[in-house]
């Protein structure tokens, strides 16, 4: 099966699922979108009213401030693939509660396998948390990616907190500037470490 198979596949299972009591609230659940080949995957906390209406991430307000975070970096949200780590809304856009996001967290490992991006850029601090160690603090680690097997990970304040924190503003767009940057640097550590994988073992004549 195709890695695109796979996410519509995995979509569907995500629509039906009753693995929390988010599934009983919902109006969509919101499993996520983009290319299947996506070298950037962004990875938000949960729907918000607007997404959970229209079973999309990234529709309201946060998304268009997304939208125009990418159109700097000469990106479109088509470009790139977008998910949370809730794929149902909590009620009144409360946080995520820890069974939510461990009932959610298989759909987010399975999506990253099948897309397996260069660069993944978490957007707040519950996305954070799934790759940074439990003391770190948006506040402190904003736009210092991890590098790790061949993959960034760069953590972001989530474009609702920089909606209602102007001094956060600044932050986020210098943080977005880097991406072009960072993708490069993966691409050529990943394409490195291709040749060195095809490239065959010279034997010793000694």
């Amino acid at each position: 099966m195709s890695s695109e198979n796979s996410l519509q596949h995995l979509a569907e299972q995500i629509r039906s699922c009753q693995k929390c009591p988010l599934g009983r609230l919902r109006t969509h659940a919101v499993p996520g979108e983009g290319p299947a080949d996506a070298e950037i995957m962004f990875i938000g906390e949960a729907p918000g009213y607007h997404e959970d209406r229209q079973g999309r991430p990234f529709v309201g307000a946060s998304g268009r401030l997304l939208e125009k975070l990418l159109a700097e970096i000469q990106l479109t949200r088509e470009d790139v693939y977008i998910t949370n780590v809730v794929k149902c809304r909590p009620p009144s856009n409360r946080d995520p509660l820890p069974l939510e996001i461990e009932s959610c967290l298989p759909w987010l490992h399975q999506q990253i396998a099948f897309i397996d991006p260069l660069v993944i850029i978490t957007l707040g601090r519950f996305s954070m948390a799934q790759f940074f160690p439990p003391t770190a603090r948006i506040t402190r680690v904003h736009g210092q990616p991890l590098i790790r097997d061949d993959r960034a990970v760069a953590p972001m304040f989530h474009p609702a907190a920089a909606l209602r924190n102007p001094n956060w503003m600044q932050d986020m767009i210098a943080d977005f500037a880097q991406i072009p940057d960072l993708l490069d640097r993966v691409r050529a550590q990943r394409a490195t470490r291709a040749q060195d994988d095809d490239d065959p073992e010279q034997l010793s004549l000694f």
